[in-house]
């Protein structure tokens, strides 16, 4: 996808002027760029928005173009986690087990209205959390109910902006604060 069709480049200038010398970027980027394009999903979806993440790998969006197309089961070989629908308080540890049993570096995707804010089932009901970001830390927001496959496109081409700019320094910060959640 052409820089140009973006809406947020400058967010993106500002995290690539850290200051690192050219032998480390030159590193950061052979590595960046393997983890952006091999994205194994972990398949995570309670609700309405699993069948728009299951559109979202069919043939007419396909994932695969983007090197994203390997949904994993078990946690341990994925390393992006995909959590569409409601979450509930009897969920939440198991999601959040879910999560510290993937490899590091690890990121998620929050997709639909009530993964973000507990979507319409919120406010008359005391068992749904209010937002996956309460049990783990998300990277990146897709809004919507359901959100449209190409909105889940486009949140993971800009997760895999996110990982392009990483540098060494900003993984291991990064993967000692998701730590402490």
């Amino acid at each position: 996808m052409k820089k140009e069709e973006f809406r947020d480049n400058e967010t993106l200038e500002q995290l690539k002027e850290g200051g690192a010398n050219v032998f480390v970027a030159t590193i950061d980027s052979v590595i960046n760029w393997g983890r952006k394009n091999s994205l194994w999903p972990l398949t995570f979806a309670t609700s309405c928005c699993g069948i728009e993440m299951m559109a979202t790998g069919a043939p007419r969006h396909d994932f695969a173009r983007f090197g994203m197309e390997v949904y994993r089961a078990s946690p341990r070989q994925a390393d992006v986690i995909v959590v569409a629908g409601t979450i509930t308080n009897k969920m939440a540890p198991v999601l959040q087990r879910l999560y510290e049993q993937m490899s590091e570096p690890k990121y998620v995707v929050a997709m639909g209205a009530c993964a973000i804010s507990g979507g319409p089932f919120y406010l008359n009901s005391y068992n749904v959390v209010k937002g996956v970001e309460h049990v783990i830390p998300v990277d990146v927001f897709v809004p919507g109910c359901p959100p449209r496959p190409e909105s889940l496109l486009y949140a993971m081409l800009q997760l895999q902006r996110k990982i392009e700019t990483e540098s060494m320094k900003s993984r291991k910060k990064r993967s000692q604060s998701h730590n402490s959640i």
